[in-house]
């Protein structure tokens, strides 16, 4: 009896290290390496959709090496939830959008994102995409964000968010994993 008593207490207590270090993996992976990234909403339509699941960058992701258009994972204080927003403007620049033409500096920026048939066809049929704004002088240190599907995005443009503390941004690019036929990278 006693042979199958340690038996029995040996697996329980392989089955409680087993689970203990897959926990602390997980826990590693997830807050140094790569976040889980879910898409809610159509903000990002149609580059991300809404409900795709996959991941985001940790370990490479420092306000040292964002640019201009990288896609990254921000924490909305205000809200106390996680969004996935691009990258329109760097720290000290002045953005303005006027007809549809990005201006940074007074100087315009093409963004190659938009052009989807989506955003043509708004355009084709005399539907702001995105609507004039600014300027707006990006204070240093934060960085100006808007999603990829301007008319339905709550971003950097909005009254109330602003732009974002680059120590608010936790994660850039996403790492599509499902659904599996739409597996993909969408970053810069």
């Amino acid at each position: 009896m006693e042979k199958k008593d340690d038996r029995f207490l040996k697996t329980i207590k392989e089955t409680i290290k087993t689970v203990a270090i897959s926990l602390l993996i997980v826990i590693v992976i997830t807050q140094f390496i790569a976040r889980p990234v879910r898409v809610e909403g159509d903000s990002m339509y149609p580059n991300l959709q809404n409900h795709e699941v996959g991941f985001s960058n940790i370990f490479g992701a420092s306000h040292k090496t964002y640019k201009r258009f990288d896609i990254v994972v921000v924490y909305l204080e205000s809200q106390d939830k996680y969004i996935v927003k691009r990258i329109i403007g760097l720290p000290g620049e002045t953005i303005e959008y006027r007809d549809e033409q990005l201006y940074i500096d007074n100087k315009p920026v093409a963004e190659p994102f938009l052009d989807t048939p989506y955003f043509q066809k708004m355009v084709e049929n005399d539907q702001a995409f995105t609507p004039d704004f600014g300027p707006y002088k990006i204070p240093e240190e934060e960085f100006f964000l808007v999603g990829d599907n301007r008319p339905r995005s709550s971003d950097s443009r909005n009254n109330g968010i602003g732009s974002f503390h680059y120590k608010n941004i936790v994660s850039k690019d996403v790492f599509v994993l499902f659904p599996l036929n739409k597996i993909r990278k969408v970053g810069h």
